[in-house]
């Protein structure tokens, strides 16, 4: 039996964390370490707007251990990430460059699109339990030190998520010097959170019913904790996680952390957590409480698995990154019988130039996101909705895509109707050319919006690539306008698009 060790690390906000996996096809996932050190990298980031050198020196020795537990442990493979202490601070590439120097371990940023998309594959390890909850309408919570992410999902599929810059440790952070008093001092949490949770439900809610939530997050766990042994309770209904809450509430940081077995400062962030989960259970009468215990390691290794195929999960992660993408589609009031055509065309011509374009499933993704979006701007302006397309995009998270992806995405879209602008040697132009190429040629062949390609053929033929439609419409307006719309398909790849319409059999 093939046996994978692996090590996922943390660069947290709150702490840095590796925990080191057997990965095998009998056993699954199966942790075998995990260690872990506090260090407030968060605390200087939404303070003072970077991390100090005393806590870069201390950031650089921890983790230098941890490279000799992987060494102890024969760990042949790793992933690295940090979340948004480093990716807010200002001297973040000073900070990966001297880890890289000091450990020797590349560790990589994570937008927060990307963070919360594994913590959901993390979830995937736990597939019959997942499965059942977003059945019905369920709200996975996710309260983390910078931020909090809600996604809500019914009848299996991701219907919308939002990120609101709210999570523990920054809600300490900002209301710690302006407190003179507990009560006072909860009364604060209620005030910041309510207003965001609030909006939330007035603009994604609206009259929908939450009937589940998962929680997920390192300090709903501490919520969870029976008492020192770690044990969690990690199911209660609206009334036990009430009384739960009351319960912590009337401590202080110190009682509850001798109650939970934890630290003061872990006590003192479980309070706002509990406040946001508090909150939101009211504005949405749910009933039912899912702490399953995963965090960022456990999606870590869940992706590793995944892409390394030495596991399979039977939800389909990809379609929750599209479907993210149909529901702004839908938000901005695009026109969704031609957005589907558009879509399913696009994805035609790429799988037919595969040879000549030389890129991968990934790139496909992004196209296919591309093309979902590819007018959402028009909800702005009419008269300039590419630049207002690509401002929507780059204004809105793309669960699943990192930063750098959205940015191809968005520019695709802008440049499918905009002069595309010099060569720029930044490590994405040539793909984002080649994506708005295949781009352009699909848009052409629904210029009337009246789907007349919606069947077609794909030949090559003499440097030409024949799209041969079967309809009886009038194809005249797309043949008219098709030849401009090829141009830079044409210089990208040496093929001549070129539109057809088979004779219909009498």
């Amino acid at each position: 039996m093939a046996i994978t060790t692996f090590a996922a690390i943390d660069v947290g906000s709150y702490e840095l964390q590796m925990k080191i996996y057997e990965i095998s096809q009998k056993n699954k996932i199966v942790m075998i370490d995990h260690l872990r050190h506090v260090i407030e990298l968060g605390k200087d980031t939404y303070k003072d707007g970077k991390v100090s050198f005393e806590n870069i020196d201390e950031l650089c020795g921890v983790l230098k251990k941890f490279t000799c537990t992987m060494e102890e442990y024969k760990v042949k493979s790793y992933v690295a990430y940090a979340t948004s202490a480093i990716r807010e601070a200002e001297n973040a590439d000073i900070i990966l460059d001297r880890i890289r120097v000091s450990t020797g371990l590349e560790v990589k940023i994570l937008s927060n699109s990307e963070q919360r998309f594994l913590c959901y594959k993390a979830l995937a390890a736990q597939e019959d339990e997942f499965d059942e909850y977003i059945k019905d309408s369920t709200a996975i919570v996710d309260v983390g030190a910078g931020s909090i992410q809600i996604s809500l999902f019914d009848k299996g599929a991701l219907v919308t998520t939002q990120n609101i810059k709210l999570g523990s440790l920054r809600i300490r952070e900002l209301l710690y010097n302006i407190s003179n008093s507990r009560q006072h001092f909860d009364r604060l949490i209620e005030e910041l959170v309510n207003n965001d949770i609030q909006t939330f439900k007035r603009m994604f809610l609206k009259d929908k019913t939450i009937k589940n939530i998962i929680a997920i997050g390192e300090y709903v766990v501490y919520f969870a904790r029976k008492g020192v042994d770690n044990h969690l309770k990690t199911f209660m209904d609206r009334k036990q996680f009430m009384e739960r809450f009351d319960s912590l509430n009337s401590k202080s940081p110190e009682q509850i952390s001798d109650k939970l077995g934890i630290t003061g400062e872990q006590a003192s962030l479980l309070i706002p957590c509990a406040f946001v989960y508090k909150r939101f259970i009211q504005e949405t009468d749910t009933q039912n409480i899912w702490i399953p215990g995963v965090d960022l390691c456990d999606g870590i290794v869940a992706e590793y698995a995944m892409m390394t195929k030495k596991l399979a999960f039977r939800h389909d992660f990809q379609e929750d990154i599209v479907g993210t993408a149909r529901i702004i589609a839908k938000r901005y009031k695009a026109n969704l019988e031609h957005t589907a055509i558009l879509e399913n065309n696009v994805i035609n011509i790429f799988d037919a130039m595969k040879k000549y374009h030389g890129l991968g499933k990934r790139e496909r993704l992004l196209l296919q996101i591309s093309a979902i979006l590819h007018d959402c701007g028009k909800y702005i302006s009419m008269s300039s909705p590419a630049e207002c397309s690509y401002n929507i995009i780059m204004s809105t998270e793309i669960i699943g895509l990192s930063h750098k992806e959205r940015e191809m995405v968005a520019n695709i879209v802008k440049y499918n109707t905009m002069d595309l602008p010099e060569n720029r040697d930044d490590g994405m132009y040539l793909t984002v050319v080649k994506l708005v190429a295949m781009l352009r040629v699909a848009n052409a062949m629904d210029r009337s919006h009246r789907q007349k390609f919606k069947d077609f053929k794909t030949k090559f033929s003499d440097g030409k690539l024949i799209l041969t439609t079967t309809t009886s419409e009038d194809i005249t307006l797309e043949k008219g306008l098709f030849e401009s719309k090829t141009e830079l398909f044409e210089e990208i790849y040496g093929i001549k698009p070129v539109l057809r319409q088979a004779r219909m059999l009498k």
